[in-house]
């Protein structure tokens, strides 16, 4: 049995296996307290290695999150982290993959039902019906390639629902008395022009630089999106494939972009970003800019409702609105369904003209 004890007193692991390539390996695992936990520990790696479902949910969640975690972003896979962390493992690590059955799930929902949130209060029904996703995602991953029989996740339902948040958005009216404040403050003005006539996300306008500004042919280009992970800037692919675009502006935003990068900097660079601002700024800027213009308080991210309200109310089509904020058609008209005008009796009145000219042609024939 390669488990030995260390001249500190602790336990250590040497083990031998064979990797995917065929490639011989050695692994050596120290720090374990008891010969018992060292000897569970080469039990779940040998487990983890012949891929055998009888290892424990909190070994798999480690191969799983071999497979997954170099597909998706990095800010996605660290809240996936953060709830198996804190509502998964901690209720069902220690249980073997293919001994939980469905009761087990009901019970472990049961427990999340009563945890208390940040605030004190229970966890929203939103983020309850995230946490089992989560969990049923693993499953399903185990039956996927791991030939895991069932997942006893998606017998048990969910919990939790998906909750309808308010959309606020300013008129255009509305947008220009908050828009007339900020003006002595010329970094957070140009910020909100773009985000209000643009309908961009805030990772995407903290990106731009000047190089995504083509002056001569005025247009924007959305090819990334910055975030703030782990208290370093990364630069990361934006949120979806349709979010990779390229917008026209209009001549005066233009101008105001060229004022921004000339008299805001002294010497910035064409791959330097335009906007090193952060979502707090931006969040106390329209709190106090909303209330000293007299405008009701928004989200940052509801001037992107807004521009797509404005662009609504014009007559522009779901489509062509998808395509410049980085929606599918199908998702524009969802989310705005209720901003569409209501065109049945317009319908009905155009079907009773169609039915009538037909009669008519009718009562014509001799």
């Amino acid at each position: 049995m390669p488990v030995y004890k260390a001249k500190n007193g602790t336990w250590y692991v040497m083990v031998r296996f064979t990797d995917w390539t065929g490639a011989k390996k050695q692994k050596c695992q120290r720090g374990f307290e008891t010969k018992r936990e060292a000897q569970e520990w080469e039990a779940q790696f040998k487990l983890q290695k012949r891929a055998d479902i009888d290892m424990t949910l909190e070994s798999f969640y480690k191969l799983y999150a071999e497979d997954l975690k170099p597909r998706i972003k990095e800010n996605t896979w660290l809240t996936k982290e953060s709830i198996f962390q804190s509502k998964i493992l901690p209720y069902l690590g220690k249980r073997k993959l293919s001994e939980i059955t469905t009761k087990d799930i009901v019970d472990w929902q049961n427990t999340v039902m009563k945890l208390p949130g940040i605030n004190g209060k229970s966890l929203s029904p939103t983020y309850m019906k995230t946490i089992h996703a989560e969990l049923s995602a693993l499953f399903n991953h185990a039956i996927r390639f791991y030939d895991l029989g069932v997942n006893p996740a998606s017998r048990a339902g969910t919990i939790g629902m998906e909750e309808s948040k308010e959309m606020k958005f300013w008129t255009k009216e509305e947008y220009m008395k908050f828009a007339d404040v900020m003006m002595d403050r010329p970094i957070l003005y140009y910020a909100f022009e773009v985000l209000y006539w643009t309908g961009i996300r805030e990772g995407e306008l903290f990106a731009l630089t000047p190089e995504d500004f083509d002056f001569e042919n005025k247009t924007l280009r959305i090819n990334k999106s910055y975030q703030r992970l782990k208290g370093k800037d990364v630069i990361t692919c934006p949120k979806t494939p349709n979010s990779v675009r390229t917008i026209a502006i209009p001549d005066f935003l233009c101008e105001e972009i060229k004022e921004c990068l000339n008299y805001c900097y002294y010497d910035i660079r064409p791959t330097d970003r335009i906007f090193p601002l952060s979502k707090h700024i931006l969040c106390r800027a329209m709190e106090s800019g909303s209330k000293e213009a007299g405008v009701q308080r928004i989200r940052v991210h509801d001037l992107r409702h807004s521009h797509v309200s404005l662009l609504i109310n014009n007559g522009f089509s779901a489509l062509e609105i998808g395509k410049r904020v980085g929606h599918s058609g199908e998702k524009i008209t969802y989310r705005y369904a209720h901003l569409f005008k209501n065109k049945q009796k317009e319908m009905a009145e155009f079907l009773e003209k169609e039915r009538g000219e037909i009669e008519g042609g009718q009562n014509n024939v001799t």
